[in-house]
């Protein structure tokens, strides 16, 4: 998902302590093995790495598929459906896969095309007159939703509570990448509308019977939920979640929405890996043509959210690395993150899931299980162990320690060499780096905002002959809507706010799991700023959207202002209501 986030998690019953994974490691693994039952050498190398990784992200459980051209090569699971209890994580689980669905969205897509029923390139108006979207800036088709370049915002339900709400293009179709899962909502329901029957029931005859993936579903339901591993959410919802804070048993979830909602196994995920490592054959016949297969997994548009080299195709990233073409994907539940990827060119190809959301893909695990097999295929030595990033470890401490005051004399004192610790009312606290330069303290008493630190306009400077942006000097630091400046801050302290702006600041609860179940909005330098999201611009009269990653397609309205306050906040679409607790 994009770094404007439309995801978070229910968190509100069967809480357990922080530190899930201790006790022994547990590992599980499957006889549906082309090689010998016993662990190889890369297992083994693997499965270390794995036990590392788990413990130092504080991953419950994890499964694991990989796969070569000839089939399933291991199926693993590690670690507990239910820590307390001690259950494992059995082989048969269903973990949700997430946005990675969205690769079986464009593959059910390519089918229909070649069976003359859609055309990629035809406008979605076209097809479903009724969709609640305004394209002032161009037509949108089955290609721009495929690729996220549709220029519509990135809404997590078509069908918006109010009927007269519009999802708004923001800019000419093709003109830039932007995670869009509203894309791939709107692709399900084409793919219904095209098929004649939901796109689950689609996706089970197009694809998960002629592969074999016998244990899978495309709709989430809680009839399934005994076949699905246990998961866990952070046990705060609403604040910043340092790594290993407390966890807790993720609610029901039920879901059909295109953008994410296949459940499968790690045995199937690996059957889908070699159906597409050779590039659309399955194993009696072809799920999409060789062409088809090229176009999926063509470079259409730059996508940096992904990794400063990626593209994407259609419900894919490609890279290519070393001269190998790589595809990959992640995705992200309110309970469980997922990872695929694959060597098209070695023909070797991982799946892991956890099932815990703590804001992470276990990407690395996927990638080194690939960087493995290829190894072990070319008679290589084996690749490096990945580095585990230590989240207390800051290389560039100096940046940021110093003494910030607030107008209204509080202080925060920022000391350390390679850590940091935040002095607070006398008690100095350990900071976790979250990103960039935010950060979220360890203690639970400071957990409820992150330390989100600024810095002075950067400085432009010839290197190579290319303009390089320095970045500049951290200056200030924000805490909640707490604002405090060190020495080096040269600009104003004092800001104009709009009186009007009293009505929408406060709190805003929702109730979807895959909407942020809590929203603040406060009033910071004289601007409208929503938590996470950072500052707001007016672009009505009640009706605002993030500065963040210009131009910005989603939107923050406010609704009903009663006795001076606003009772209703809308974020692209979604429904908020004001929470006075």
């Amino acid at each position: 998902m994009p770094s404007f986030s439309r995801r978070s998690f229910l968190s509100t019953s069967a809480r357990t302590a922080a530190a899930l994974t201790a006790g022994s490691f547990l590992i599980l693994e499957s006889a549906e093995s082309q090689t010998t039952a016993a662990r190889t050498p890369a297992d083994q190398t693997l499965d270390s790495f794995i036990e590392t990784y788990m413990k130092a992200m504080n991953s419950p459980g994890m499964t694991l598929g990989t796969a070569n051209r000839q089939g399933t090569v291991r199926v693993a699971s590690y670690g507990f459906s239910n820590p307390a209890l001690k259950q494992p994580v059995q082989l048969d689980m269903l973990f949700h896969i997430g946005s990675i669905t969205k690769s079986f969205v464009a593959l059910t897509c390519l089918q229909l095309q070649q069976e003359g029923k859609l055309d990629l390139h035809k406008p979605v108006l076209d097809y479903l007159p009724w969709l609640p979207i305004v394209t002032p800036y161009g037509p949108v088709t089955a290609h721009d939703l495929l690729t996220h370049t549709s220029g519509l915002p990135n809404a997590i339900q078509l069908i918006p509570s109010d009927p007269a709400t519009r999802y708004r293009q923001a800019w000419k179709p093709g003109e830039r990448f932007y995670y869009c899962n509203l894309g791939f909502d709107i692709l399900g329901y084409l793919v219904g509308h095209i098929d004649g029957r939901h796109w689950s029931d689609a996706v089970q005859a197009r694809i998960f019977d002629p592969l074999g993936m016998t244990a899978s579903s495309a709709v989430i339901t809680n009839d399934m939920r005994p076949r699905t591993a246990e998961s866990w959410v952070a046990y705060y919802e609403d604040r910043a979640y340092p790594r290993f804070g407390p966890l807790a048993a993720a609610a029901d979830l039920q879901f059909d929405d295109a953008a994410g909602s296949i459940a499968s196994t790690s045995g199937d995920m690996a059957r889908y890996i070699t159906m597409l490592l050779n590039r659309g054959q399955g194993p009696k016949s072809r799920i999409v043509s060789a062409d088809s297969f090229a176009l999926m997994t063509k470079p259409w548009t730059k996508a940096a959210e992904f990794g400063p080299t990626v593209n994407y195709g259609y419900g894919i990233a490609v890279e290519s690395v070393d001269g190998h073409t790589i595809l990959r994907h992640t995705g992200g539940m309110p309970s469980f993150a997922s990872a695929i990827y694959l060597d098209l060119d070695a023909g070797v190809g991982a799946f892991s899931s956890i099932n815990a959301m703590q804001g992470y893909r276990p990407t690395p695990v996927s990638k080194y299980a690939v960087e493995l097999m290829g190894a072990t295929a070319a008679k290589k030595p084996a690749p490096a162990v990945p580095t585990i990033d230590d989240p207390v470890a800051v290389k560039n401490a100096a940046d940021y320690t110093g003494t910030y005051t607030s107008a209204d004399g509080k202080s925060i004192t920022i000391a350390g060499d390679n850590k940091l610790t935040a002095t607070v009312n006398g008690k100095a606290i350990a900071l976790q780096r979250s990103g960039g330069d935010t950060f979220a303290a360890t203690d639970p008493a400071l957990t409820r905002f992150a330390f989100v630190f600024g810095r002075a306009k950067g400085q432009t400077v010839k290197e190579n002959g290319k303009d390089v942006t320095k970045p500049g000097p951290v200056v200030e630091l924000m805490y909640g809507s707490d604002w405090f400046t060190n020495a080096k801050y040269t600009g104003p302290k004092t800001f104009a706010v709009p009186p009007e702006y009293s009505a929408f600041t406060g709190t805003y609860l929702n109730v979807s799991a895959f909407e942020s179940n809590t929203i603040n909005i406060f009033v910071f330098n004289g601007e409208l700023w929503m938590e996470g999201a950072g500052s707001l611009e007016r672009v009505g009269e009640n009706e605002f959207r993030p500065t963040d990653d210009p131009p910005n397609a989603e939107r923050v309205e406010f609704f009903y202002i009663v006795d001076g306050k606003a009772r209703l906040l809308k974020l692209t679409g979604a429904d908020f209501f004001r929470f006075e607790g």
